[in-house]
């Protein structure tokens, strides 16, 4: 992932976590878990931040495991949600992770690697997903340009399409491209199944 974006969700972690919590529940997001994952199954939250959605996931009858790069974060959503355990790891590799999960959801994270790192991300997130598994992926568009954020995160900017070339049309189970409810801006979502 991006060195300035690294250090900025470790620098920042409190006052992202107090911006995550204070944002309207991403409702929208939430119903399309419901719909799509097994709410029974060993679920793994990549890029969980301060843990908000992973403790959702608890609460709807998924085994959840978290997984961060930023320390920090770790810290906040460990003591924030003790009954979840949560691990460092890192896109694009994952090198973390051996195990394979039944829903593994990825909420906005791949749009701060380069777009070199695209493609090995979705290649590990779909090493890390059981076959019928579910995967929830998601990302903020960014037009025409990368965009970086005063405090150094990256927003690269790329074509829907280079997301969805790396799936089979059949496997795609859903797919949209609109406004977010709790945070205001476009975001694409795509559900795939492993098969």
């Amino acid at each position: 992932m991006d060195k300035k974006t690294l250090s900025a969700y470790l620098n920042h972690a409190q006052s992202y976590s107090e911006d995550w919590l204070a944002q309207p529940e991403p409702s929208d997001m939430y119903e399309i878990l419901k719909k799509f994952f097994n709410l029974n199954g060993d679920t793994a939250d990549i890029g969980c931040g301060n843990g908000r959605d992973a403790n959702w996931l608890s609460q709807n009858g998924c085994k959840v495991f978290g997984f961060d790069y930023s320390d920090n974060l770790l810290e906040i959503a460990s003591q924030n949600y003790p009954h979840i355990q949560f691990s460092k790891a890192i896109l694009p590799e994952l090198n973390q992770i051996n195990n394979q999960f039944d829903n593994v959801l990825c909420e906005t994270v791949i749009m701060h690697l380069s777009k070199e790192q695209i493609i090995p991300a979705i290649q590990n997130l779909k090493r890390i997903l059981r076959n019928n598994g579910i995967l929830y992926l998601s990302w903020r568009v960014t037009e025409k340009e990368d965009a970086r954020h005063t405090d150094g995160r990256l927003y690269s900017a790329f074509s829907p399409d280079l997301i969805l070339k790396q799936f089979d049309k059949n496997d795609i189970l859903h797919f949209e491209d609109k406004m977010s409810v709790s945070s205001g801006k476009r975001i694409c979502r795509l559900i795939y199944q492993k098969n």
